[in-house]
């Protein structure tokens, strides 16, 4: 991290320590702090300077506009993650009512946001969290969403066969469970069965794939989000299990990060 960013890290805390913002802060200046500010931001300091993530430290984070709660039995939402709900509203014509399913929800981003933005769709999100639940149900209810239903599942488990979707969506743990950077970073501190799935990382990935076809609308949209170097491997997953229209789209920093897939009639 580089000076610049320290001090901006470090302006950013104060100003949390404050409830005020860091324009506030940079304007006041020669303001004095109370004792018990000038703790608060001591113990926010010392949880960052033993690398906690912003997000967990401020217990929010914001994606695709909306501000979400995040704690640490949930992943942060990432930036690049917005790509998969860019390509979920192009399969959410405004003409119909599309019933969508969120695998995996953690903080209900994904879903959260397609709700918002789809307020005619309908929409269930399933984590075998009960904690990352409690999360995104509570998120749900801070943009008063009422077109989304949360529930317990072990991806498919819970999930009725006779429930059918017309966009599923998904961004499951796809970090092969010895990679080094589960050990680095920001991935130190989030919930590890929300990250690595298997000696490749493909395990969550093809047991969604697999299950999709039972559960998708004929001309039903998969959409999945992977690793920058799993779009081959994704891709014959996709084409194995009978999709058609598979194809891979790039995030903005060019890496291979969603792959999506279609089901349709004979």
């Amino acid at each position: 991290m580089s000076i610049t960013e320290a001090r901006f890290e470090v302006q950013l805390l104060m100003a949390h320590a404050l409830r005020s913002n860091r324009a506030w802060l940079l304007a006041h200046t020669d303001e004095s702090l109370s004792a018990g500010t000038a703790a608060e931001y001591g113990g926010y300091l010392q949880r960052r300077l033993q690398g906690e993530p912003m997000a967990y430290i401020f217990g929010e984070k914001e994606f695709y506009g909306l501000l979400l709660t995040v704690n640490a039995d949930v992943l942060i939402p990432r930036p690049e993650t917005e790509l998969l709900v860019d390509l979920a509203l192009e399969c959410m014509p405004a003409a119909e009512t599309p019933h969508v399913l969120d695998l995996g929800t953690g903080s209900g981003a994904i879903v959260l946001a397609l709700a918002k933005l789809r307020p005619w769709s309908r929409c269930l999100a399933v984590d075998i969290s009960a904690d990352a639940l409690r999360i995104a149900e509570a998120n749900a209810a801070r943009l008063q969403l009422q077109n989304v239903r949360f529930q317990e599942s072990d991806w498919w488990k819970n999930i009725s066969l006779g429930s059918k979707f017309n966009v599923i969506v998904s961004n499951p743990p796809y970090i092969a469970a010895g990679d080094r950077h589960l050990q680095t970073g920001d991935l130190r501190f989030e919930p590890a069965q929300a990250l690595a799935a298997g000696a490749t990382g493909l395990d969550d990935l093809q047991t969604i794939i697999n299950g999709a076809p039972s559960y998708l609308k004929k001309n039903g949209w998969l959409l999945l989000e992977h690793g920058f170097d799993q779009g081959n491997a994704v891709r014959q997953l996709f084409a194995a299990a009978g999709f058609k229209e598979i194809q891979t789209l790039r995030d903005l920093a060019g890496c291979e990060r969603v792959s999506t897939g279609r089901i349709k009639p004979d």
